[in-house]
């Protein structure tokens, strides 16, 4: 599914801090799109922004045929869990789950079919090389497979969109690019819209598209 912001507003703090304001931006099918930006200028506040977890105070978040601020909060939640898969900075697995269950656990919230949802989360750990991990617990993996382990998890109901925050954020160098490459293969061979906000500029390497986040707008094109 296309991504289509127009006129998008929003401020914070009761109105006095502006986040965004007069932004215009699509993301294409099929492309990793590329967000540059120092920490704390509103990457992350972008991506749930498009998920619909935050609503701008004007303009207007189209996903498909979708407009994401006419859903109300439970469209929203139901239309994440569906379409959209987050990669996360900081994994966000769940300690007391194994690597297959934390993969299953979003396909069992959409309602799938428990047989359907474990045989596709192992196809996913196999696919990113977890496979024979899929019983450890996330204490026990390192950051690359736990990161690997959140992919899988964003690629279990087949979502049309991925954001992904800062996903190579806690990883060093090798792994981080490890990570970037699958997350971009995967958007790439599924033919999915990959967001990625990150402060680093080795995510270039992979992107089709690059905006830098300026003066409380989307810039196209490198300017870091």
């Amino acid at each position: 599914m296309d991504i289509e912001i127009k006129g998008l507003e929003k401020t914070f703090e009761h109105r006095d801090r502006i986040i965004f304001k007069d932004l215009d931006a699509v993301f294409h099918t099929g492309k990793v799109s590329v967000i540059l930006g120092k920490s704390g200028v509103g990457k992350s506040s972008l991506l749930n922004l498009i998920a619909g977890i935050d609503l701008p105070d004007k303009g207007e978040i189209r996903i498909g045929n979708h407009r994401m601020s006419e859903k109300d909060d439970a469209g929203r939640t139901l239309f994440r869990r569906s379409h959209i898969g987050f990669v996360f900075q900081s994994f966000n697995l769940i300690p007391v789950l194994t690597a297959l269950e934390n993969v299953t656990l979003v396909g069992q919230l959409d309602g799938r079919p428990d047989k359907e949802t474990r045989e596709r989360a192992k196809m996913l750990l196999e696919t990113v090389g977890l496979l024979d991990r899929q019983g450890a617990f996330p204490d026990r993996l390192s950051g690359g497979e736990q990161q690997r382990v959140a992919l899988a998890r964003a690629l279990i109901n087949d979502p049309a969109v991925i954001l992904a925050d800062e996903p190579t954020g806690n990883l060093d160098k090798k792994t981080g690019t490890a990570v970037l490459e699958m997350i971009a293969a995967q958007a790439r061979q599924l033919n999915k819209t990959l967001i990625m906000v990150t402060h680093s500029s080795d995510a270039l390497a992979w992107a089709d598209e690059v905006y830098t986040v300026d003066n409380y707008t989307l810039v196209p094109g490198n300017t870091v």
